[in-house]
């Protein structure tokens, strides 16, 4: 690791009221200073445009006066910082980290009560965070609110989430910012927020591009023992305020100095591929705290999952019609349940005959007849499987054919319960050689009234992590709140889902095809996402003829999204059957890394394609993704990221000539090249396409 830190400390006597940061380019200004009644203001600029206009700062406390006015400036230090480091698994074996810091003292008149704010001035971007140090005229309070603005200078396109405390998982609305209106937002399978007067909620990360070509993006990083952040748009005004989650009674977060406030980020460039590219949020969370990786490890693999998707199988055993007698009688199996010891031998064969590293099983363990809500406080005890499934035969037949298991607990949203049981599943998953666990929390949250988004929960997720790391197990979460970075600190939460996954294809309105071309720019920004591709049947109507569900998408483009949807866990999503139908195509699944020296974004634009190709660790291969929207796209990409003076066999998995992701999305067609880092390809994407590329170096 290198680690080079230049630290000065200056004191700005120019002007008390008012600081000023650059980023190390110069690219990026930040100006603080105290506004009218001593009130905490910023401004962001990009090479000397407008990003962000003056907006107050500060925090609200229950039963105490606010400490968001009436401060002077004790001092001001600055330091720079350049240093990189090494993640266990990423996109990049060594991320820089490179910033210029500007911490402002400051200590409210009449109670005498302390706060520091601290920004971080990056080249793309600014970050800010509250601290709190620890004193006698502030220790134990609770934050009724936090006053952080963000007055934008005009009324950019803007790429939004409804702001609910319980979900991410909509698809995404592109507006002027002054059309934000949650009032005409159908989640499909959920209910659409309202507005509150002029005002309504989105959620962050929230990715804007100004008229004069800016790319913006508003999120968080390093949410500890805090709630999320989602944002107050009021579109009139062009001006979003942010909005902690509250827990059951309306408080926001219990704190005790000295303490920190997560950091609030502010990414700006004129190219859309620093966006995606930045490691920001990374960089703001603290450095791993577990001192032996070896045993976390990148994985590929396969699942009794979507079957129940399409509804070839059922999670539960005995059926719906058996639920209500289900704590007190026999269940009677229904012959649909898909977690049999016989199916996941199946599984197990295909993952080991196809080198897959693991199998994941849903459905393995008795609840799941009376599982979803009925907001009951025992549902699951995360240990012991239905009868059909025998855990001991299934792992030793596992283990004598190279494939790890991944277990799986659903906890239907009783976290309590779920915490209860933690450490004899842990210790479950431990004595049966399981190496990660995928989580679930579908449903409303028990204890009552908690949000998924709230500080009782985010300590949640983090805890399980953590206890998780005692265990040497890894974490894979979904329905949990959106990623912020924490996988630096604890790279053995692999990933997460925390968004609109693959699995809405199956039975909603699915995603429309601009979806995968805006995560990127969003929530992958916070860590990897368990987004489940490589479906090859999209079509819904192959399960059931008078199914009109499909996932939106071309076969190719399912397959580069195993370079766009980043994660060191990747699912090949679909039945092995009918992997077995296109062996010719399921060769790149087989084939594509998970971990990565480099990544190299070629393209980007956010809601229309992006391009990006990365280096597998520890090697010479390259693979490449590429994907649309809704439109075609004919684009032309230099190969200059391959080594120089090494020729390449180069193995392309294109949209056929009429293939389009509604009407005709399984035509693929497949070629090889030579070539060199002077070849330029020529890409030809159809309406929801994608192309895959898979880069040998030749001996």
């Amino acid at each position: 690791m290198k680690n080079l830190i230049r630290l000065c400390f200056i004191v700005f006597l120019s002007s008390l009221n008012g600081q000023k940061i650059q980023s190390p380019s110069k690219s990026v200004t930040l100006d603080f200073k105290l506004a009218e009644k001593g009130k905490p203001s910023y401004t962001i600029t990009y090479k000397n445009k407008p990003v962000i206009l003056s907006s107050l700062m500060g925090v609200y406390l229950k039963d105490q006066a606010d400490l968001a006015s009436h401060f002077k400036i004790d001092d001001s230090k600055t330091s720079t910082v350049s240093e990189s480091w090494n993640p266990v698994l990423g996109e990049q074996s060594v991320i820089a980290n490179h910033y210029n810091q500007l911490t402002i003292l400051l200590t409210q008149m009449g109670t005498g009560r302390k706060m520091n704010i601290i920004f971080k001035a990056y080249d793309d971007g600014v970050a800010f965070r509250y601290e709190f140090p620890k004193q006698e005229a502030l220790n134990y309070f609770i934050i009724s609110d936090e006053k952080s603005e963000f007055n934008l200078a005009g009324n950019h396109k803007t790429f939004w989430l409804p702001g609910d405390y319980d979900s991410q998982e909509y698809p995404y609305s592109e507006t002027k910012f002054s059309e934000i209106n949650n009032d005409k937002v159908d989640k499909n399978n959920g209910i659409a927020l309202k507005s509150i007067g002029d005002k309504f909620r989105v959620q962050s990360p929230l990715m804007m591009k100004t008229a004069d070509n800016l790319y913006l993006n508003i999120f968080e990083a390093a949410v500890v023992n805090y709630p999320v952040m989602h944002l107050d748009a009021i579109p009139n005004e062009y001006r979003l305020t942010s909005n902690l989650v509250p827990n059951a009674i309306g408080d926001k977060a219990y704190l005790q100095t000295p303490c920190v406030s997560p950091w609030r980020t502010v990414m700006v460039s004129d190219d859309a591929r620093d966006i995606v590219a930045s490691k920001m949020i990374l960089n703001l969370n603290e450095p791993s705290k577990i001192d032996d990786t070896s045993w976390i490890k990148p994985m590929k693999y396969v699942g009794i999952w979507w079957e129940m998707h399409v509804g070839k199988s059922t999670w539960d055993y005995a059926g719906s019609q058996n639920a209500q007698n289900a704590a007190s009688k026999e269940l009677i199996p229904s012959g649909k349940h898909g977690a049999t010891t016989a199916n996941t031998k199946r599984y197990i064969d295909f993952a080991a005959k196809n080198g897959f590293d693991g199998v994941l099983v849903e459905g393995w363990n008795v609840g799941w007849e009376d599982w979803f809500g009925n907001w009951k406080e025992e549902v699951f005890d995360f240990t012991t499987p239905y009868p059909d499934f025998n855990i001991a035969e299934v792992n030793a037949y596992a283990k004598s054919k190279g494939v790890k298991m991944i277990m799986h607990s659903e906890t239907s949203g009783s976290v309590a319960n779920f915490e209860r049981h933690l450490d004899r599943s842990f210790e479950n998953m431990v004595n049966y050689g399981y190496p990660a666990v995928k989580t679930g929390y579908v449903g409303r949250i028990i204890p009552r009234g908690e949000f998924h988004d709230g500080q009782s929960m985010v300590n949640h997720f983090n805890f399980v992590a953590r206890r998780a790391a005692d265990y040497k197990l890894m974490v894979n979460s979904h329905e949990s709140s959106r990623p912020t970075g924490y996988s630096r600190t604890y790279p053995n939460y692999i990933a997460a889902e925390a968004a609109r996954g693959n699995e809405f294809n199956a039975w909603s309105i699915g995603n429309p095809p601009m979806h995968e071309t805006i995560l990127p720019f969003t929530r992958l920004l916070g860590g990897p996402m368990d987004y489940t591709p490589g479906i090859f049947e999209v079509k819904m109507s192959l399960y059931d003829k008078t199914k009109k569900e499909q996932v939106h998408t071309t076969l190719a483009k399912q397959l580069a999204l195993y370079l766009t949807m980043y994660s060191p866990l990747q699912m090949a999503a679909d039945l092995p059957e009918n992997y077995e139908k296109y062996p010719d195509a399921f060769q790149f699944i087989k084939d594509v890394a998970v971990d990565w020296s480099e990544s190299k974004y070629l393209e980007a634009e956010p809601g229309d394609y992006i391009t990006v190709a990365r280096k597998a660790k520890g090697t010479e291969k390259w693979f490449l993704g590429a994907i649309t929207d809704e439109n075609p796209r004919t684009t032309e990409i230099k190969l200059n990221f391959l080594s120089p003076n090494k020729k390449y066999k180069a193995i392309i998995y294109q949209d056929g000539k009429k293939a389009h992701w509604q009407s005709n999305p399984i035509s693929y067609d497949i070629k090889t090249l030579e070539v060199n880092s002077n070849t330029k390809l020529k890409l030809v994407l159809a309406p929801g396409g994608g192309t895959a590329i898979s880069f040998f170096p030749i001996n």
